[in-house]
């Protein structure tokens, strides 16, 4: 079984398919490696693909003690990449994907050949920090004691998640019977480190305006908790374009795979031929 290990001794399952150019996937804190099948199918026809499980996502390790900050989880990204002698790589994040592919921009530039960011920015209003992660303790809480399927069972219909019950209740319920297989003390510490713990975008904001590297931002209409932040992702980042798309929710890569396909390929496309410049000065003059 292909892993690679971490600087802290943590084996990450990992899979790849195709050759040329990487890219890299990252997936949201409810799903797993296998969430980006029809992301490995298509690009893997042009590119050298790899999709991983993050730590405390079986087949990876699920290891004890405080190792689930947002640091670790975009290390171990890194560390897949060494692993496999790749120096630079497209991220392609959904979610705590997407963020974890912020943080490589913003601390690893040159590993970086662009950022996807989908889904990205949830629990990051300033004003309601305090709360999510009051909230996100409790959901880990509910992992610890209620177990995966449990909790599976009362996050199915979050309103973040609703558009793809109503467009494809067979993916939405294969997501779902996917979830409640997780590792439930790997997904509580990773709610409680990650999701609870990780600085808002909102307080950096001097550093997001510094990271040269191409950005495609992607939000659903219907993510709220996201839009706020997509938004200002693409006033912040100097590389950045914003996608959204109609009537979609959190799940955008499963919810609406040839939409999402065919909006990363165009991007990346375009950030192989140098053709996604960062925003030209003159358009933020107001003339």
């Amino acid at each position: 079984m292909p892993h690679a290990t971490t600087r802290d001794d943590v084996r990450i399952y990992f899979e790849e398919a195709g050759q040329g150019t990487p890219i890299i996937f990252l997936h949201e804190f409810a799903a797993d490696f296998t969430n980006w099948e029809p992301q490995m199918r298509y690009f893997s026809r042009g590119h050298r693909c790899i999709t991983y499980s993050a730590r405390g996502y079986t087949p990876s390790d699920v290891p004890d003690g405080e190792v689930y900050t947002y640091k670790h989880f975009y290390a171990d990204s890194l560390a897949v990449l060494d692993h496999l002698r790749i120096e630079r790589a497209h991220l392609v994040g959904l979610s705590m994907g997407a963020y974890s592919s912020l943080q490589i921009g913003l601390n690893a530039p040159q590993r970086a050949l662009s950022m996807t960011l989908a889904g990205v920015g949830s629990g990051s209003e300033i004003e309601n920090l305090d709360d999510w992660r009051k909230q996100c303790r409790a959901n880990a809480e509910q992992f610890e004691t209620l177990g995966a399927a449990e909790v599976a069972k009362v996050t199915r219909e979050a309103p973040s998640r609703i558009p793809f019950l109503v467009k494809d209740p067979r993916g939405h319920a294969d997501f779902y019977a996917a979830l409640a297989r997780h590792d439930a003390k790997g997904s509580a510490n990773t709610m409680r480190g990650f999701q609870g713990g990780r600085p808002s975008i909102y307080t950096l904001t001097d550093a997001i305006a510094k990271v040269a590297t191409p950005a495609l931002i992607i939000c659903g209409d219907e993510d709220d908790p996201c839009i706020g932040a997509s938004l200002f992702l693409k006033k912040h980042l100097p590389a950045a374009g914003l996608a959204m798309f109609p009537k979609s929710g959190h799940v955008l890569n499963l919810e609406e795979p040839a939409l999402f396909n065919e909006s990363v390929e165009r991007f990346v496309t375009l950030v192989e031929a140098g053709r996604w410049p960062a925003r030209d000065p003159r358009s933020l003059s107001g003339h």
